[in-house]
């Protein structure tokens, strides 16, 4: 399930190559560098988006609650330093900070098959992982959010943000089905070691990347660290078409924190699907990323990006509806194709929001808008992840399921009642 992303889908939009934006350098052999890095380490992750839930669901038992609070506990981190997180950024050598998250993120994840060698596994590991995982990642994420600018012309942004994006909608197609073999295979804890061994190989093609001037990322003045932060929201909360768009993108993400938390459970539980199968369904989000990403060029070329936008909003929310409605056997494909729909409409407006908040927003605040953006928005994930888990517990995973698809009508609903609703193009 394609996770909004809205802000990247945790794709990232840019390259190691630079200390949090400073001028273009590197040329296309270090953009290339990150983009494999970046890949090979999404690969990995997406391994673990299957795995994980499925340890819980499977080998641990775990109660749909559960199983949302391990998907908040990777996501907490926002609600926690998101916001410093920017000025962070600013304030440290960003190669070696992304290194060394590569690093941590490496260890965590490697003791989980680890454990389970040793036979001391429990869902305690599994939430202390997530968390260790995406406070890594927070400091980590918010680095790469500033780069793309950085190293392209901004008449080739949408262009670059489209070819990342599609890069993580390759992996998000490849991943999952990678991931439900391994664990009908070899067991979950034991596929997790792929996604230690790809951050492991981001690290060592991060490492060698060179440095860049960040001297044009850096605020000017002698303002701390908690009017930096202000500046940074006062920029978001003031401007007439991030504003809008960031509450989207927090909608979107509510609705993605759900269906993390209700898809292993719904799957495994309702329709009665083994590993392979819930792979291949969780797999289909990345078929719609892809193709989402790749129309978003032309999309926006003629129907401009704010109608896109829109247009995006309404098409996610349309096929989120299908979800609910998917039955064992046959009946599963009504999941996938919802799941795919769903996904192609949340990367279309991740890559038109996001390219539109790099090119309006001034170098030396854009870390901090980043961080801003996913404060807010990344935070809804937790909320979700935990909501949905309680609905589930209270009326089964289907009810569950179709209340969060509901709750996805507020994402057009939020635009149409902002300036966003005349505009044809987010200019």
């Amino acid at each position: 399930m394609t996770t909004q992303t809205v802000d990247e889908a945790r794709a990232g939009a840019g390259a190691r190559a630079v200390d949090a934006g400073g001028s273009r350098s590197g040329g296309a052999g270090a953009f290339w560098r990150y983009w494999s890095a970046s890949t090979v380490s999404r690969l990995g992750d997406q391994v673990t988006t299957v795995a994980l839930p499925l340890i819980a669901v499977v080998a641990l038992h775990a109660s749909a609650l559960q199983v949302g609070l391990i998907t908040g506990a990777a996501y907490v981190a926002w609600l926690v330093i998101g916001l410093p997180a920017g000025v962070l950024v600013q304030r440290l050598p960003l190669r070696g900070t992304q290194v060394a998250m590569d690093l941590i993120r490496a260890a965590a994840v490697a003791s989980v098959p680890l454990a389970a060698a040793f036979g001391v596994l429990g869902l305690a590991q599994l939430v202390v992982v997530a968390l260790l995982v995406g406070f890594a990642s927070v400091l980590f994420d918010v680095g790469n959010s500033t780069f793309l600018p950085a190293v392209v012309p901004r008449e080739q942004l949408t262009a670059r943000n489209s070819l990342l994006s599609g890069s993580v909608a390759a992996t998000d197609l490849a991943g999952p089905s990678l991931g439900g073999v391994l664990v009908q295979l070899v067991g979950g804890a034991a596929s997790m070691l792929l996604d230690a061994v790809s951050y492991l190989a981001s690290a060592a093609l991060l490492g060698s990347l060179p440095p860049i001037d960040r001297s044009a990322a850096r605020p000017t003045g002698g303002a701390g660290m908690r009017e930096q932060i202000r500046e940074g929201w006062r920029f978001v909360a003031r401007h007439p078409v991030i504003r809008p768009c960031v509450a989207d993108a927090t909608a979107v993400n509510f609705v993605c924190g759900g269906l993390m938390t209700l898809t292993p459970v719904f799957l495994v539980r309702t329709l009665d699907a083994p590993a392979a199968a819930v792979g291949a369904l969780m797999a289909t989000g990345g078929l719609g990323s892809l193709l989402g990403a790749a129309a978003t060029p032309r999309l926006v070329s003629r129907l401009g990006g704010a109608r896109a936008l829109r247009w995006a909003t309404v098409v996610a929310t349309a096929f989120a509806l299908l979800l609910p409605l998917a039955g064992s056997g046959w009946a599963t494909l009504v999941f996938a194709l919802g799941n795919a729909g769903f996904s192609a409409g949340v990367v279309v407006t991740s890559i038109v929001t996001r390219t539109h908040r790099q090119t309006h927003t001034p170098p030396e605040l854009l870390s901090r808008v980043m961080a801003t953006v996913r404060f807010v928005s990344w935070g809804a994930i937790p909320v979700g992840a935990l909501a949905a888990g309680a609905a589930a517990a209270a009326w089964g995973p289907r009810t569950a399921l179709l209340l969060v698809a509901v709750v996805s009508a507020a994402c057009p609903a939020i635009l149409l009642a902002s300036p966003i609703r005349r505009m044809r193009d987010l200019d």
